[in-house]
Formats: structure tokens, sequence, C-alpha cells
């Protein structure tokens, strides 16, 4: 009953700024949800409201919502990547070997190479040569996997990128490194699709590929960006991952491609491409975040945890959708 009390007064202050301000709500539902679910954790949990907690959230969601800001790009292109949690344990593992033979510096660019080089190949082979997302990516996770495996006999390889364990780790006063990059990222993105002539490509040709190369838009090339970016990001999230384990684990990552894939739908992307913002996947990637760390601090059964987020993560994806329809110029 006491969390019920302490959640009332929280309830009739959010009805009465819902009466006031539903254009904006209807707009930004996906907010709307991670600011109600935050005042009640903050209420009901001691434990989350600690300085230290919260920064913690951001601190160890950064990292898939690096890799989610190049799955938005490949999404609102058309297409999506299955092969980014086997980009991203590459990367790592590459980048922990290079850093015991050369300079740190050359170990992150060799990183960042693999994420460029499975995205260039995915990107050449759905963007020119017409196959499915799915299955390209999907064989290509496969590819890399397997290629990863068998060159380290499925064993961890230790690293020595003490730079990148202060970026995974390190804090600027109470704002972690990892979130500062994430943040670096997500304003790359945004400058690229929001305000280049490429960014408008990436959302005509998810909206409609064939009236976009009837009006001269180069599909193409503009699809092919989009994969390597989304490398790129990925490759960037196994540095990440390097340096908050000291190692280059290569069965790590798995879960990446349907996490970063959610992330992008609860933030309001269609499967089917030539929609979607970036506040949204941001708002997301902390939502998930959020839940998962609430439902640890209230000692929620882990059998139980998947069924709890699962429906929270429905009753997102129905919210932005009535926010969506009920949006003024909608």
């Amino acid at each position: 009953m006491q969390a019920a009390d302490a959640v009332a007064p929280v309830w009739a202050a959010w009805s009465k700024a819902v009466a006031g301000n539903k254009g904006r709500l209807w707009r930004y539902g996906i907010w709307a949800a991670l600011i109600v679910l935050t005042l009640i954790l903050v209420i009901v949990s001691p434990s989350f409201r600690t300085p230290f907690n919260l920064t913690n959230i951001l601190q160890q969601n950064s990292m898939l919502g690096i890799v989610a800001c190049g799955m938005l790009v490949m999404m609102i292109s058309g297409g999506f990547d299955l092969s980014v949690g086997a980009v991203g344990a590459t990367a790592s593992v590459v980048a922990a070997w290079a850093s015991g033979h050369a300079p740190l510096a050359a170990a992150i660019v060799a990183g960042l190479a693999v994420g460029l080089v499975v995205g260039a190949v995915n990107g050449i082979l759905i963007a020119k040569g017409g196959i499915n997302a799915f299955m390209t990516t999907f064989a290509m996770a496969s590819v890399v996997t397997g290629l990863l495996f068998a060159g380290t006999n499925a064993a961890p390889v230790t690293g020595n990128a003490p730079a990148l364990i202060t970026l995974a780790l390190g804090r600027a006063g109470q704002v972690p490194y990892a979130f500062i990059a994430y943040i670096a990222v997500a304003a790359v993105t945004w400058f690229l699709l929001s305000r280049t002539k490429w960014g408008h490509y990436v959302y005509s040709i998810g909206g409609n590929r064939e009236a976009s190369y009837l009006s001269g838009v180069p599909v193409v090339t503009t699809q092919f960006a989009a994969f390597v970016f989304g490398g790129l990001c990925a490759a960037f999230g196994g540095l990440l991952l390097l340096g908050q384990s000291g190692i280059g684990q290569p069965s790590s990552a798995t879960d990446w491609p349907l996490t970063a894939i959610a992330i992008c739908v609860i933030g309001g992307v269609p499967l089917s491409g030539g929609e979607g913002r970036l506040h949204g996947t941001i708002a997301a990637t902390l939502l998930l975040g959020v839940i998962t760390d609430g439902l640890n601090l209230l000692n929620v059964s882990a059998y139980i945890q998947p069924t709890v987020t699962g429906a929270v993560i429905l009753i997102a994806v129905a919210v932005d959708k009535i926010s969506r329809r009920r949006a003024p110029g909608r």
C-alpha cells in the first residue's frame, strides 16, 4: 500500500500534465513512457534513485545505444543488419590482438576496419546485388562468427588497451565517458539524417525505392553507405566491449542484433523503412535500460523478467503507435 500511496501523487500530476499538453505528448509518447516509469522507480526503490545507479544505467546502455544508431540508419533505408553482433565481437577480438602487437591507435583502426569491411560487403550484396537484407546479414553473421571461432579456437584474447578501458568505464565527474561517446555518435547520426542530402536520400529510398530511383536518387550508393555506417557503429560498440572487459571474447554480443532492432522499433521505426527519428531511438535505449535495472533492484525473478520486459515493450510500442496517429499533422 505504501508504494501505491507514493505513486498516486505522481499519477495525479501526470494526468494533469496530459490534459494540458496533449499535442506534445502524442508526438513524444515514448519519452512520456520513459519519464513515468523512471518516476515510479525513483519513488518505490531507494537504490534506483542513487546517483551511482542512475549514471550506471547511462554507462551500461551506451554501447547498445551506439549500435542502435547504426541500426536506425539501416532500417530507415529499408534494411537491417543481423551481423552487428558478429561485427562487435570480431572488432573486440581484432583490437585486443592488435593492441598487444602495435600501438593502440593502430588497434582501434583495425577494430573499426572490421565494421567497415563487413558493412561494405553487406551494402554491396544488398544495395547492388538486390539480395534480401535478412538472408544477407544472417549469412554474413555466420561467416564472420565461423572465421572468428576458427581463428581463435573460441578462446578469449587479452588486450592491452588502457585508453579503451578508461573510455568504457571512466567518468567525467558523474557523467560516464561511454555516455559522452554515445551522445557524440548520436549527434553525428542526427546531423547525417537531418542536415545532409544523403540523409534525405536514406528516408526516400526507405519509403519507396523504385520511385526514388526514377527521381534520380543514387539508391545503390546511399544504401551502401547506410550499411557501412551501421558496420562502423557496431565495430565502435565492439571497442567499448573490449574496454569493459579487457578481453576480446568471440562468443560475446550475440544479443545485439535483435536488441538493436527492438530498440529502433520501440522508438518508432517501422520494419518497412522510410520513417524514424533519432530521439525515439535514444528514448527506447534508455527505456530498456531502466526496465532491466528496475527489475533487478526490485528483486524480480530472473525467470519472470523476460515476461515483464516483453509486456512493457508491447505497451510502449502500442502507446507510440497511438501517439503517432494522434499527433498533429498526421
